[in-house]
């Protein structure tokens, strides 16, 4: 790990879960000096045996850091996090690195007060590319402010993408690239269960989707990973998918766009996770198509 240096600007980061701990780790390892916060104390202390400091609270990193990132599993948290930060002794600058959607990034905005300048900036990778560093991340907001922040996102992110100028625009964004892996999650389950009561072997079928056009990220990284051993450990839970899939719902809704692709699998996704609980793993969804094409488990 490098030694905090001088010259950079002390950096905070709230919320150390599947992918923020990850992500607050490399901010470490690139020798920002960095305050940290989660109400997990063993997340937290996972950070201080790398270099970081602690904060008591929301409030305490924003008394210290300039910089300060959020990755929080749900909007409203996010949304009273800020205003724990409003009127804070050194921040100035908020980045949301989480998926909420337009309406709750202007509530976030209004929270945390005029003193803070809001990035969006959720990040999309999975899991193992935060602890790589090859996350990619979407981000709106004015130029100066998003030169300001990317020396600090190159630390996570491998590539990232500016979509516009207006906060609300990178969400507008990553919902939609969400969407589409969700519903391609559960599409590829659907097939493959199907395939897999009619006699054919799961992992043969998605060696042949694989090579030819049914290929997506769910046959390239969550079958091999964590569906075809069976252990439906991918993860990421239930529960964040199935806000995603709301989040995109209600973006369509305000449009005026068809979502009904995205609503059928919502609908999916919404009696896996009261099936198998909130906290289960997002590949469960297989589980469900099995359950419901009347496989047992036992035959696998």
């Amino acid at each position: 790990m490098n030694a905090p240096s001088a010259s950079l600007p002390t950096l905070g980061f709230i919320g150390l879960g599947h992918m923020g701990g990850p992500m607050a780790a490399r901010l470490a390892q690139a020798g920002y000096p960095l305050v940290v916060f989660d109400i997990a104390a063993d997340a937290v202390q996972t950070l201080v045996s790398r270099g970081a400091r602690a904060a008591a609270s929301a409030r305490e990193v924003g008394d210290q850091a300039q910089i300060v990132f959020f990755c929080l599993p749900r909007p409203d948290i996010s949304i009273a996090v800020a205003g724990e930060l409003r009127g804070s002794k050194a921040c100035r600058v908020l980045v949301e690195m989480s998926t909420v959607g337009r309406s709750a990034l202007t509530q976030i905005a209004q929270a945390s007060g005029d003193d803070i300048e809001l990035l969006d900036c959720p990040i999309s990778g999975g899991v193992a590319k935060a602890v790589s560093g090859d996350l990619s991340a979407i981000v709106a907001g004015p130029e100066a402010l998003v030169s300001a922040v990317r020396p600090c996102l190159e630390a996570v992110a491998s590539h990232i993408f500016v979509v516009g100028d207006r906060a609300g625009q990178a969400q507008v964004c990553k919902i939609a690239n969400n969407a589409i892996s969700i519903v391609g999650l559960v599409v590829a389950c659907e097939a493959v269960a199907m395939g897999q009561k009619a006699g054919l072997d799961p992992a043969a079928m998605i060696d042949v989707i694989n090579a030819s056009t049914g290929r997506n990220s769910a046959t390239v990284d969550k079958f091999p990973r964590a569906i075809l051993p069976r252990t439906f450990d991918y993860g990421g839970p239930m529960e964040i998918g199935g806000k995603d899939l709301q989040l995109y719902l209600q973006e369509a809704l305000a449009e005026d766009t068809p979502s009904l692709a995205v609503s059928n699998a919502a609908q999916l996704w919404a009696q896996a996770e009261r099936r198998f609980g909130p906290r289960s793993d997002m590949t469960m969804i297989f589980r469900l198509m099995e359950e419901l094409g009347g496989m047992g488990q036992e035959k696998h």
